[in-house]
């Protein structure tokens, strides 16, 4: 009886463990980083290019490239990356479920957005600012758009910036920044306004070569962070190291050059950012 209950016990034992074992492997990344077999779940935008672009099985752009770097100094391989498409209204979401581990996503870090996830970075800086035809220069920043048709998607902070507080200018909204394009090129519209490196993006596309241009600095502040599970502070504080790393290697402004570069971007004041304290 002794000994049927030690097998009892032992087997439940065991089951327990196995049971957290596959737990851990369901959860986010381990704590000492990837190891042979591990994979690591990162979200970003599929739809932007210079940022998070997908191309078939091929993932381009700064956010892409930032993300690469973190996952390697959390001990993950770029094969070992498993990309998940974040739109901006399922990050949150996306977070809370555990179905992706990171989000890389053009994701602003704001008061509301902390209330449900937590953030490292920022990473980078970016802004409001105008794209222009390249031949167009009564266009220079945001005091000389008096009297201008511009274009922005519907629903947008930069699209309700521009309607709150430039009353004489034209408003046009479409539903995506794409649809502006052929506007602006045909001289219907006199620029597109949306964060300056998602414009850039736009900008360093090959059909778009010497055709277009950025105007002015950027006139919001935008701070780009990692959006992950909220109050995972070890997590938050290893990803912030990896920030720092790569800032100081020189790979976060080779990174730029490499996906904004043909649009002549230029990174805002505040770049390359400090990142903050995680709590």
């Amino acid at each position: 009886m002794f000994t049927k209950k030690m097998i009892a016990i032992a087997a439940s034992a065991g089951l327990a463990l196995s049971m957290a074992a596959c737990s851990q492997d369901a959860g986010t990344p381990a704590a000492d980083g990837g190891g042979a077999g591990d994979k690591i779940t990162i979200g970003i935008k599929y739809d932007q290019p210079g940022l998070g672009l997908k191309e078939g099985d091929t993932y381009t752009g700064l956010d892409v490239e930032v993300a690469k770097y973190v996952a390697k100094e959390l001990g993950y391989e770029e094969g070992d990356i498993e990309w998940k498409e974040s739109p901006s209204a399922q990050r949150e979401t996306l977070i809370e479920t555990d179905q992706v581990d990171l989000i890389f996503a053009t994701y602003s870090i704001t008061d509301s957005r902390k209330e449900r996830v937590s953030f490292a970075g920022p990473y980078f800086i970016a802004g409001q600012g105008l794209l222009v035809r390249a031949d167009d220069n009564s266009i220079t920043g945001q005091d000389t758009l008096g009297g201008k048709k511009l274009c922005s998607v519907t629903g947008s902070t930069p699209a309700q910036k521009i309607a709150d507080q430039y009353p004489d200018v034209e408003l046009q909204e479409f539903g995506t920044y794409s649809e502006c394009l052929p506007a602006l090129l045909n001289g219907t519209i006199d620029a597109i306004t949306t964060d300056d490196t998602i414009l850039a993006g736009y900008a360093a596309q090959e059909q778009y070569a010497g055709k277009l241009k950025l105007a002015g600095e950027p006139f919001t502040t935008e701070n780009y962070g990692v959006g992950l599970k909220k109050g995972d502070t070890e997590l938050c504080e290893k990803v912030n190291a990896a920030i720092t790393k790569m800032v100081d290697e020189g790979a976060w402004q080779s990174a730029i050059d490499e996906t904004l570069g043909a649009a002549d971007y230029v990174a805002g004041p505040g770049n390359p950012p400090t990142p903050a304290a995680c709590s």
